[in-house]
C-alpha cells in the first residue's frame, strides 16, 4: 500500500485531531485492529455520518485517544486478516450495503497512521454480521436499541437526492480529468478543449453545475 504524504489528507487528519473528543463521526486507535471492531464501527460510522448530514466517516490508528496525539501506529490493513482471510475481502462479505471502505496508510510529519475512510450509507442502514450499528458520543451499540435514531436515519435515506451527492470521493483533479468526457464538455461550450480542468468543468465534477 502506498504511503500518502499530501498535504489535504495530513490537514484532514489534523484537522479532526483538533476536536476535544471522539466524535460521531470520527474513532481514534493506537494498535487496536481487532476485525470484529472494525466491522462494527464502519457499520456505526457510515449510519452516523448520514444522520449528521456527512459524506464520511473516519477511523485513524496512531492517534492516542485522550489528548489526540501522533503516536504511530503498527496496524498493517494489508496483512491483517479476518477469519484466516484478508481482512478488507472478509469485511466486505460481511458488510450490507457495501459501502466500500478505504484504508490509506499515510505518513504524518510526527508518525506513520492509517486512515480509514467509511462512506455514509445512502441505500439502507449498513449492517456488519448482519447487525446495524450507530454512534452515540464514543459508543456504539446497536442501532435497533436506539428507535428515534433509526426513525432518523431512515428519514434522511429516504429524503437524499443522488444528483446532490458524491459520485465518487477522494479523487484528486488529474483523476477527475480522465473520468469526465471533458473534450464533449468543451464541444457543447464552443470552445477548444483545455488540458486542464476548467473552473466551470470541476462545478459539474462536483454536481454543483
Amino acid at each position: 500500500m502506498n504511503v500518502r504524504t499530501d498535504s489535504g489528507t495530513i490537514a484532514l487528519i489534523d484537522e479532526l485531531r483538533c476536536s476535544a473528543t471522539e466524535t460521531s463521526c470520527a474513532e481514534f486507535k493506537q494498535n487496536q485492529a481487532d476485525p470484529k471492531m472494525i466491522g462494527k464501527l464502519i457499520s456505526a460510522l457510515s449510519n452516523a455520518a448520514r444522520i449528521e448530514d456527512r459524506d464520511v466517516g473516519y477511523v485513524v490508528w496512531g492517534i492516542r485517544d485522550d489528548d489526540h496525539a501522533v503516536t504511530g501506529t503498527t496496524f498493517n490493513p494489508d496483512a491483517a486478516l479476518f477469519d484466516q482471510q484478508p481482512l478488507q475481502f472478509r469485511l466486505s462479505q460481511k458488510l450490507r450495503p457495501d459501502v466500500v471502505p478505504s484504508f490509506e496508510v499515510v505518513g504524518h510529519p510526527e508518525g506513520r497512521l492509517v486512515l480509514l475512510r467509511i462512506p455514509a450509507t445512502t441505500t439502507a442502514p449498513v449492517e456488519f454480521d448482519r447487525t446495524a450499528y450507530v454512534r452515540i458520543g464514543s459508543a456504539t451499540p446497536r442501532l435497533a436499541d436506539y428507535p428515534e435514531r433509526q426513525k432518523a436515519l431512515w428519514d434522511k435515506l429516504r429524503a437524499y437526492a443522488w444528483e446532490q451527492g458524491v459520485a465518487r470521493a477522494f479523487v484528486d483533479n488529474d483523476a477527475v480529468l480522465q473520468l469526465l468526457d471533458h473534450r464533449r464538455y468543451y464541444e457543447l461550450i464552443g470552445r477548444p478543449a483545455n488540458p486542464r480542468i476548467a473552473p466551470e468543468c470541476w462545478k459539474i465534477s462536483q454536481g454543483n453545475a
